[in-house]
């Protein structure tokens, strides 16, 4: 059989690449991209409840129903999520799947667990009368934070499915950038709730 490649006609509008065209780090530089634009998003409601954070309408403050301890310890549960998740990353330098695989089972938990807490404390807000209905306040503090659910939901999933592809297919290169990928957007959502924790939480119950 012949391994010579048949060149296109002078005429012909069509070629082909026979090597895969992929620009070195490019996928990190567009996910860089896209976590500058998710700052533009956090920034603007983070803005806009700057402003509302205070308008009541005579119903309830944040030092009526915020539960700090409950608050600190969803905290914790996110925390501990980027510190496991660090561990993964560690063992993927390593090439052990299964300790890679272990330690992002561990951080899937732990952001199962803060979804699971903030849905708790919804639904006790819910039964207290406090929808985002009730006040500017409110709209302003479940949108913030139901975005940032959001986005752990989402990261969750992308959590699983990478765990599928690195049982699959082993740790080759192509995983190796998802999971950095995945990374710089955990690690991006820990820096958001600190945020949200400290300007939401903490400034809410003051007086």
């Amino acid at each position: 059989m012949s391994n010579t490649t048949t060149l296109p006609s002078a005429g012909s509008s069509r070629f082909y690449l026979r090597d895969e065209h992929h620009v070195e780090n490019g996928t990190l530089l567009g996910f860089w991209l896209y976590l500058m634009s998710d700052c533009l998003i956090f920034a603007c409601l983070f803005a806009v409840h700057g402003v509302v954070g205070r308008s009541y309408a005579a119903g309830p403050t944040g030092a009526d129903l915020f539960d700090l301890p409950l608050v600190a310890l969803n905290t914790s549960m996110l925390l501990l999520s980027s510190i496991t998740y660090g561990f993964a990353m560690l063992e993927m330098q390593k090439n052990k799947v299964r300790s890679t695989l272990a330690w992002l089972a561990v951080t899937g938990l732990f952001g199962l667990a803060f979804i699971s807490l903030e849905l708790y404390e919804f639904a006790h807000l819910l039964h207290e009368g406090a929808g985002p209905q009730r006040s500017a306040f409110l709209s302003s503090f479940f949108t913030l934070v139901g975005t940032h659910g959001l986005h752990v939901t989402f990261g969750i999933i992308w959590l699983v499915t990478l765990m599928v592809q690195v049982s699959r297919h082993g740790l080759i290169p192509e995983n190796r950038r998802r999971l950095m990928c995945l990374s710089m957007f955990w690690h991006f959502l820990d820096v958001v709730w600190i945020g949200v924790f400290t300007f939401v939480y903490l400034m809410g119950v003051l007086p």
